[in-house]
């Protein structure tokens, strides 16, 4: 059994140029992975920012989950994400390069249970870009 995608960031793709990929684990509750495993997952807003060495998913919504008592989670509440230092070091000194940001791309869960956030190293794109790229699309139609 392979991975199953949960949530795509489409507009992701559409405003930033992606120049890198990687993959990360996410730090959830109970009630947080049965609502994503539901399709209850949303990566629209969300970004990420490394804080005190730490990586971090802020603004991504899950719904709570129906069935919880009181120990439902915060829907947008920010989750820590699961990287190694160097990692982090590297992202790190690649963002502090000028219009560097990081975004999550996808929420997956891998074959083997563990969900994960494929986070993109991307630059924003100018409206020429973004112009340019509509205008190259529909000549290939």
């Amino acid at each position: 059994m392979g991975e199953q995608t949960f949530a795509l960031n489409r507009r992701a793709r559409h405003e930033f140029t992606i120049d890198d990929t990687f993959e990360a684990g996410l730090v959830l509750t109970g009630t947080e992975i049965k609502s994503i495993r539901a399709g209850k997952a949303n990566l629209a807003d969300a970004y990420v920012r490394i804080d005190r060495g730490e990586a971090w998913l802020i603004g991504m919504h899950i719904a709570p989950w129906e069935t919880a008592n009181r120990t439902n989670h915060e829907p947008k509440r920010t989750r820590k994400l699961l990287l190694h230092r160097a990692e982090i070091t590297q992202l790190l000194s690649k963002t502090k390069q000028k219009g560097q940001t990081m975004v999550p791309l996808r929420l997956y869960i891998t074959g083997r249970g563990r969900c994960k956030v494929e986070v993109a190293l991307a630059r924003g794109k100018q409206l020429h870009d973004r112009r340019r790229d509509i205008a190259d699309r529909d000549a290939r139609r």
